[in-house]
């Protein structure tokens, strides 16, 4: 694993090496991350840190699947934790709207729903590993949208 910076990243500094389900290992790691970081950032910082990220993600998961031979390892969880930090950003605060954001987001980031299935079969680079999960993110928010509004009346 730290043979080169990319796979640190990549596997979410050891989360995704977790013998267990090490997508919702990765999706957990972004909890601690974007507590400790969004009371001491303005919001404009958070999204810039959030796509800064996305962008190290593209370079990271393209290196180490490449050095893995397989576009979109299993270890591979700063897809995860990116797209989760996104979703905890535009989730309302409060324990129950967070686990539900959890809930959902790992449900969509393992059956992905039309098109985060496409994508995910696609692209297979870097882009492609990041992409997919923000998909998985937008389905996420979308639902809890949805929720709000029926809870607000």
């Amino acid at each position: 694993m730290l043979r080169h910076p990319a796979r640190w990243i990549a596997f979410g500094g050891g989360a995704g090496l977790v013998p267990v389900a090490p997508g919702t290992a990765g999706t957990l790691l972004a909890f601690p991350i974007y507590w400790g970081l969004a009371p001491i950032c303005a919001p404009e910082t958070m999204l810039g840190l959030i796509a800064l990220g996305f962008g190290a993600g593209i370079w990271a998961c393209d290196l180490t699947g490449r050095a893995l031979g397989v576009a979109d390892h299993g270890a591979m969880v700063w897809d995860e934790v990116v797209a989760f930090m996104l979703v905890l950003f535009f989730t309302p605060a409060g324990y129950l709207w967070q686990v539900s954001a959890f809930l959902l987001f790992r449900l969509f980031d393992i059956l992905k729903p039309q098109p985060i299935r496409y994508f995910d079969r696609k692209w297979k680079n870097g882009f492609g590993v990041m992409f997919d999960d923000v998909l998985a993110a937008f389905y996420t928010l979308l639902v809890l949208a949805v929720a709000r509004l029926l809870i607000a009346g």
